[in-house]
Order: C-alpha cells, then sequence, then structure tokens
C-alpha cells in the first residue's frame, strides 16, 4: 500500500507500472484519475490550490485503503493526492489498485475514491472571475460514500 500527499506531477503510466511490477498473481488493475476542471457550478475556474493538513491526512488516507482491504480481496493499492496550486488540466489524485480479478480492484477503487471525497482532510479553494471561493462538499459525494455502510 502507497499513499503520497505532494505538489509534484506524477506520471500515470510510471505508477501503475510500479505498482504491479513484478506480481505475477495481478490478473487486474483498476484506476481513477482525477482533473481539475475549468468550470465548477456555473462559473470559470482559472486554478484551484489544495490544502491538507500534514500527517492526519496521509492518516485518513492509509485508513481508508486498510479498510478496502478488509472488504476485498486485493493484492496493493495507490492513492496519489496532490495539494497547491493547480490549474485547468492538471492531475490531482491517482488511486490505483490490484487484485485477481476485476470486481474486486473497481469495487476497491471505487470506495476508496468515495470516501477520499468524504473523510480525507483536504480544502479547496477555486480562482474564479469573482475571486477565491472555497469549494464546498457535495451531497452526491456523500451519497456515493453512504452506499458503502
Amino acid at each position: 500500500m502507497t499513499v503520497r500527499v505532494q505538489e509534484a506531477d506524477f506520471d500515470v503510466g510510471a505508477e501503475l507500472a510500479a505498482l504491479r511490477a513484478g506480481d505475477a498473481r495481478v490478473g487486474a488493475l483498476a484506476s481513477f484519475l482525477g482533473l481539475v476542471r475549468d468550470m465548477n457550478d456555473g462559473a470559470s475556474v482559472s486554478g484551484m490550490t489544495l490544502e491538507h493538513y500534514p500527517g492526519m491526512t496521509e492518516k485518513s488516507l492509509e485508513a481508508i485503503v486498510a479498510e478496502a482491504r478488509q472488504r476485498w480481496d486485493i493484492y496493493d493499492a495507490l492513492v496519489i493526492h496532490r495539494v497547491g496550486p493547480l490549474k485547468p488540466c492538471d492531475q490531482i489524485v491517482l488511486v490505483a489498485v490490484t487484485s485477481a480479478h476485476r470486481g474486486e480492484s473497481f469495487a476497491a477503487c471505487e470506495f476508496i475514491m468515495d470516501y477520499l471525497k468524504t473523510q480525507a482532510p483536504f480544502w479547496k479553494k477555486e480562482a474564479t472571475a469573482d475571486g477565491g471561493r472555497w469549494v464546498d462538499a457535495r451531497d452526491t459525494d456523500d451519497s456515493a460514500a453512504a452506499r458503502w455502510k
């Protein structure tokens, strides 16, 4: 299991190759890549700054991955989440999961992402034409996470 919170961008192909490297048991690798959009809630977004609580954020992500490992028969998981200033089209988050079969990888990957959106301590501030604004939690994120309870 690998969890990283970082300002630097990442190479998706290299990260996925490293996650499955040398493990002949792996029959499935599911992944999700989140990107910065140029629009949100009807406003043009020119940039976003992500903040976090160092130490607490990593522990929260590790706990989410540990719960996924208890629920599904997965081999490994990777979560990379960027912080700091970002612009539209930048990569924000990568979640990837390996397992023997696709069902476990898909479910665990989706679970990790749903819980990350609702339980990990990140704060997002968007830059818009009207100035900066903090991004509120979405009801749809809460609904997505609630289905796993």
